[in-house]
């Protein structure tokens, strides 16, 4: 696994430091006053009050000791504030009406500018011939080996789910014009909050802005690409798409876009939300720091909020190849600038938003079904698996990439590996289901995406790269759960049960 931040930042950008691409031709929203240009400098902070009109003290609070009001959800109570004074966290927690509050970016705005890690370029190789495509197969569907893993293939000969259902991608935008995710983006639905966690619902704010920004174009092709005769095929390849940007131009997602991600998927009649990505600066989020646990607490309300708008939340769960059931000794943290931190993190430290309650989290594989060897796991720490891709296990195909082939910016198709990959395979099986039984709450789907799934046991020797010695220790035995949670999706259970 690549030492740099975007490539182990789970989910998210995953895949592209990993990426070998092949590229084909082809709501309820309350707004305060906006920021001056002195506050648009300042450091952003999150804080928390009541919910409903309770909230109006909260802002109050924060205007009283110098801080600007930039965004209020009263649904959740959360307000996200900007401020020039360092200590302005401090200071409005001492106020009415505020019961937690902390910096949302680590005060890295008011330090000398320092370099941070950014997102790797896509990878591009020359067009490639695909050959031996089989009656009914999309063009580039013998390339996917990852849809008769899961039995995907089989499952679209019985349904291809209901443009009823909408799968929000919470991720970098997808891209409006390609012609395997046109017919299914719901323009209507997409969203950027990449401005200070304002919901801005311009194309130009929500669709990627440059090839860079490939990776929600790859998440939203993995879950419904149309079976329309044109590239690829998608999990679900009939039901809706919305783009909900929450990665901004510099690759980072803080707390107030998540927030404002889910909120919107709540708000805005969302059956699934696909999140390929953990919450910035901090790889791990700990209750210990004030600043932290009120970054962590805006975000657990915002998805607890979408599940009780009856929303299924599906997550990536890294590409650290972390035992999340145990401390992890963090040494990548703050990851915007500034000191990085030595730490060793603990039972109070978890990752956002794959160790929220009542998420799906989602561990990766490769072609043999054996876990990626970039992806994070532990006992009880992961939901389900899926194809994530791995470059290590070769699959049978044309090309032979262990990657996963998708869409991306420009009509193009592309490899990317990561648990990013992994979590929107296992949202188009939810969304299958949610088709298949429109009656059922995302908890009853939740439950069988889980009692469907097939077990996988845990390897006898888990060594990846073949050195000798175990990568990683696979907790659970013939029930695999340390690696594998319930086991791996099954699309084909998902329609015809």
């Amino acid at each position: 696994m690549s030492r740099t931040r975007m490539s182990r930042r789970a989910m998210c950008i995953a895949g592209s430091a990993l990426t070998s691409a092949l590229l084909i031709p082809a709501g309820a929203v309350t707004s305060a006053e906006p920021a001056s240009a002195t506050a648009a400098a300042s450091a952003h902070f999150v804080v928390l009050g009541p919910t409903g009109y309770g909230l109006r003290q909260t802002e109050n609070s924060v205007r009283a000791v110098g801080g600007t009001v930039v965004q209020s959800w009263p649904q959740i109570g959360v307000v996200v504030a900007t401020s020039t004074d360092p200590g302005f966290a401090r200071a409005v927690r001492t106020q009415p009406a505020v019961e937690q509050a902390g910096a949302s970016r680590n005060l890295a705005e008011q330090l000398p500018p320092a370099k941070s890690q950014r997102l790797e370029p896509l990878e591009g190789t020359a067009a490639a011939t695909v050959l031996g495509v089989k009656a009914g197969q999309e063009p580039l569907e013998p390339e996917q080996w990852d849809l008769p893993q899961i039995k995907a293939d089989q499952a679209s000969a019985i349904s291809q789910g209901s443009k009823d259902i909408t799968v929000g991608v919470l991720d970098y935008g997808i891209d409006p014009t390609h012609p395997d995710l046109k017919p299914n983006l719901d323009v209507s639905k997409s969203v950027s909050c990449v401005q200070q966690g304002v919901p801005d619902t311009r194309q130009q704010a929500w669709q990627p802005q440059n090839a860079t920004q490939a990776h929600g174009t790859h998440v939203a092709g993995t879950i419904a690409a149309a079976r329309n005769g044109i590239g690829i095929a998608g999990v679900a390849p009939n039901v809706t798409l919305a783009s909900v940007r929450i990665i901004d131009d510099s690759g980072f997602i803080y707390p107030e876009y998540a927030v404002c991600g889910f909120i919107w998927a709540a708000e805005h009649g969302f059956d699934v939300t696909n999140n390929s990505y953990f919450v910035d600066p901090w790889f791990l989020w700990c209750d210990g720091d004030p600043d932290q646990k009120a970054g962590a607490e805006a975000v657990r309300r915002a998805v607890a909020y979408a599940q009780s708008k009856d929303v299924a939340n599906v997550v990536s769960a890294g590409n650290s190849n972390w035992d999340l059931s145990k401390p992890i000794h963090d040494t990548y943290s703050p990851n915007n600038g500034g000191p990085v931190q030595d730490r060793q993190t603990g039972h109070d430290c978890h990752v956002l938003p794959g160790e929220l309650p009542g998420v799906v989290s989602v561990s990766a594989v490769g072609v043999q079904a054996v876990k990626s060897y970039y992806s994070n796991y532990g006992l009880g720490s992961i939901t389900v698996t899926a194809p994530g891709g791995d470059a290590r296990q070769i699959p049978p195909t044309p090309t032979r990439n262990g990657r996963v082939l998708s869409s991306v910016p420009g009509g193009g198709w592309g490899w990317m590996q990561g648990t990013s990959m992994a979590g929107p395979h296992a949202a188009g099986v939810v969304a299958l289901l949610r088709s298949a039984h429109p009656n059922w709450n995302a908890q009853q789907v939740i439950g069988a995406l889980t009692s469907q799934a097939d077990a996988l046991a845990c390897p006898q020797h888990y060594d990846p790269d073949g050195d000798g010695k175990p990568d990683a220790v696979c907790a659970g035995g013939n029930s695999g759960a340390g690696f594998y949670g319930a086991g791996l999706i099954d699309a084909l259970d998902a329609v015809r049960r």
